[in-house]
């Protein structure tokens, strides 16, 4: 058994959820409430029908704790929980994700396939057009691999175009990042994503899904997908979206969770930079470089970055902005970086103390 099943509850229990979250027409809220009405799933699954339906559950939930199909279901999740790499975390159980666990409809289950630590991590979101154009693929390309380089776990959906050059692009550079489904773990989609997902688990990364294992692509699952990746985020990146993009809806989500939204312009005559223009208008932060993220992230404590840093003595741009102070543009073609890789270095020398912004020009902190 996986040690993300927290040792806290019995097997009777974890077996006992398992079945609860096969109910058809349950849903978090309604989970929730079992447990807190009957002090655990097992309980709530031998408690009359009668006092379910005094807590507002459907009769079709009620009817459907004894059949086969769901204890079948429960089974297989047990068998797959103890294949190696994956995971079962729990709401109120250690090692669930703690910004996940802040919202109101949290997922009571996540089932995880990878490594479900990372999803402790600090993230951000970057989502966008499935049909995105090349340029926008580019930007989400470079944004991906600056941030990821800077230390944060890249969350997206696994969707084709935007979402895919952004879990691509942190893999390339080392770091992690997690794919969040709208289908079970056990039915990947879209399915030209499977050697992607592969590849996501193998390099460290994740896929997190709160639906059941074999669960099919289903239009309505992917609105609550969407509230899981804002919701795992410190805040979220729309590159490329058109007014009635699904990305909208996750930008939306995220300022109603109380995370950052961030969304990079785009020229007035595509299409693809409504939804972005949109969201600029109802108070997005207008993203030009990565250096406009990272400054409204500068109080978070951070973890150890995806990337190894280097050590101090040894830092490139440390050892330039003690010989003189620098611009962020003379810094990039001195050490030859790439200005966002220029900007995401000085923000971490500046949050460990060991830089300074005076005016525009970069300073070494003597120590």
């Amino acid at each position: 058994m996986s040690q993300s099943t927290a040792a806290a509850i019995s097997p009777a229990e974890l077996e006992a959820r398992l079945r609860l979250h096969g109910l058809p027409g349950l849903g978090p809220m309604r989970f929730q409430r079992l447990l807190q009405a009957f002090g655990g799933a097992a309980r709530a699954l031998s408690a009359p029908a009668a006092a379910w339906q005094s807590l507002g559950m459907p009769a079709v939930c009620a009817d459907a704790r004894r059949s086969a199909e769901v204890r079948e279901g429960a089974g297989r999740a047990l068998a797959w929980i103890d294949g190696p790499g994956r995971h079962l975390l729990m709401w109120d159980q250690p090692g669930y994700p703690a910004l996940l666990a802040q919202l109101q409809d949290a997922p009571p289950l996540l089932f995880v396939a990878g490594d479900p630590a990372i999803l402790e991590w600090p993230q951000l979101a970057l989502v966008g057009s499935r049909r995105a154009s090349k340029p926008g693929l580019d930007t989400a390309t470079a944004f991906s691999r600056s941030l990821a380089e800077a230390g944060f776990v890249i969350t997206s959906g696994l969707a084709l175009g935007i979402d895919g050059a952004a879990h691509r692009a942190a893999l390339d550079v080392g770091g992690r990042t997690v794919g969040v489904l709208g289908t079970g773990l056990e039915n990947c989609y879209p399915q030209r994503h499977r050697d992607l997902a592969r590849a996501m688990i193998d390099q460290g990364s994740a896929l997190v899904s709160e639906f059941s294992l074999d669960t099919g692509p289903r239009p309505e699952h992917f609105p609550r997908r969407n509230r899981i990746i804002s919701g795992l985020s410190l805040g979220v990146l729309v590159v490329e979206a058109s007014v009635a993009s699904g990305s909208l809806i996750t930008a939306r989500l995220a300022a109603e969770q109380g995370r950052e939204v961030y969304a990079i312009p785009g020229s007035i005559h595509h299409p693809g930079a409504r939804g972005c223009h949109q969201l600029i208008r109802d108070g997005a932060v207008l993203v030009e470089s990565v250096h406009h993220i990272l400054e409204t992230l500068q109080g978070w404590q951070r973890l150890p970055p995806a990337v190894e840093p280097m050590a101090s003595s040894a830092h490139p741009l440390l050892a330039l902005l003690q010989a003189a102070p620098h611009s962020s543009e003379a810094l990039a073609l001195a050490s030859g970086w790439p200005l966002p890789r220029v900007l995401s270095s000085l923000t971490e020398l500046e949050i460990d103390g060991r830089a300074a912004n005076e005016n525009g020009r970069w300073f070494a902190r003597l120590s």
